[in-house]
């Protein structure tokens, strides 16, 4: 039956525009895992963010699809004050009902091709420091920190960086 080849069928694609309140929910639901007391509300409109962020010109937006279901999705462009080499991960999420599943690890190596086809050589991000989940994944992926960014006091924020180049 068709249906039941579909079910595993995993694609990894560029994010529409109409998709913008959907990726919008799966970030809420993936970001408030690492907040004790809840995701705080900061008036951001998430889902006017996402649009801008997929039709971006000089950025670009991939999510996993799976049976239908935008289940990942990762944000990405070079950062204002760095040259074209670089590129900055600004948002990467895994729905939490799909983390362990290799989900974020294929969206990662869709970026990292992506970068490759692009000439980066370096990918910078920041991740929030309770959030020891994304911190474990960037470390396996070989992300590590970032020595031009050192930790400051008070900041929420670790700086990594991953040599795109070579791989």
């Amino acid at each position: 039956m068709i249906s039941d080849r579909l079910k595993g069928l995993r694609v990894i694609r560029t994010a529409l525009p109409a998709e913008a309140e959907k990726i919008a929910v799966l970030h809420h639901r993936a970001r408030s895992t690492y907040y004790p007391d809840g995701l705080p509300d900061d008036g951001t409109d998430w889902t006017a963010a996402w649009r801008g962020a997929v039709e971006r010109p000089d950025g670009q937006v991939l999510c996993v699809v799976e049976a239908g279901v935008i289940t990942a999705v990762a944000s990405f462009r070079t950062p204002q004050d760095a040259t074209a080499e670089t590129v900055k991960l600004f948002q990467f999420h895994v729905d939490p009902d799909h983390w362990r599943t290799g989900v974020g690890t294929a969206l990662h190596a869709a970026c990292l091709e992506q970068w490759q086809a692009e000439g980066r050589r370096t990918a910078v991000l920041d991740v929030h420091t309770d959030n020891r989940r994304a911190q474990a994944f960037y470390a396996r992926q070989g992300w590590v920190p970032d020595p031009e960014q050192p930790p400051a006091d008070g900041d929420h924020h670790l700086y990594l960086r991953y040599a795109v180049e070579g791989e």
